[in-house]
C-alpha cells in the first residue's frame, strides 16, 4: 500500500504486526489440531497431497507459493482452468472445504512469512492475471499491494469462480477502492465482516 507520511508508514506497520500476531495465533490454536483432522479427511477421500502449491502473484507482481488445502482431483489443468461450482474435478470433502472456506486456511502460513496479509486482495492465478491485465482498466494496481486472505471484493460478494468479464470488473473496482481508501479501520470492518458470514 502506498505510503505517504510517517502516520502511514506507522499505520503499515501496525498492519504487518497485526498480520504476524493474528497468523500466529490461528496457526498455534487452532491450524495445529485441525490440519491433521482435514488431512485424514483429504487422504481418505482421494488420492494425492493435502496441500495444494499454486504460483501466484505477490506485491510488485513477485512470485510467491500460495498454500491451500488440496479440494480437488490431482489433474494437469489445475494451474490453468480454475474451479467452476460444479466442477467434477472437485472432491466430495473439497466441496466442504470450498463451501466453508477452510481450504484457505493454510494461507495464514503465507500471512505469517510476509507473502501475504491477512486483509488485502485475493491473489489470483498467474494464468488469470496475464489474461485480464490485457482486457480490465487498472487491472495491474492490485499488484501495487500485498494480496490478503480476504478482502473488500469477497465480503461484498464478489468471490469464487469469474463467470464473465464484467463480473471480474467489478470486482477490480472494488479492489481499487480498497486500494485507495484502505485504512486500518477498514480492515477492521472487512475481517469483521468476514468472521460474521463465515459463522453463519
Amino acid at each position: 500500500l502506498y505510503i505517504q507520511s510517517s502516520d502511514a508508514r506507522f499505520n503499515h506497520i501496525l498492519k504487518r504486526s497485526f498480520d504476524i500476531f493474528f497468523s500466529a495465533i490461528i496457526i498455534f490454536f487452532i491450524l495445529s489440531w485441525l490440519i491433521p483432522v482435514i488431512a485424514i479427511l483429504i487422504k481418505l477421500d482421494s488420492v494425492g497431497p493435502v496441500f495444494f502449491l499454486q504460483k501466484r502473484n505477490k506485491k510488485n507482481g513477485k512470485v510467491f507459493t500460495c498454500i491451500k488445502f488440496r479440494s480437488m482431483f490431482v489433474n494437469n489443468d489445475a494451474d490453468l482452468v480454475p474451479a467452476e461450482e460444479n466442477d467434477e474435478r472437485i472432491t466430495r470433502t473439497g466441496r466442504y472445504l470450498r463451501k466453508t472456506h477452510f481450504d484457505e486456511l493454510p494461507q495464514f502460513f503465507n500471512v505469517l512469512w510476509g507473502d501475504m496479509s491477512v486483509v488485502g486482495l485475493r491473489p489470483h492465478m498467474i494464468s488469470d492475471n496475464l489474461r485480464y491485465e490485457e482486457c480490465v482498466d487498472h487491472y495491474a494496481d492490485r499488484l501495487n499491494v500485498r494480496p490478503g486472505i480476504t478482502g473488500l471484493a469477497q465480503v461484498m460478494g464478489y468471490a469464487g469462480h469469474v463467470e464473465d468479464i464484467d463480473e471480474i470488473k467489478s470486482r477490480v473496482r472494488m479492489d481499487n477502492f480498497y486500494i485507495r481508501h484502505w485504512s486500518l479501520k477498514l480492515d477492521a470492518i472487512i475481517l469483521y465482516t468476514t468472521i460474521i458470514k463465515a459463522i453463519h
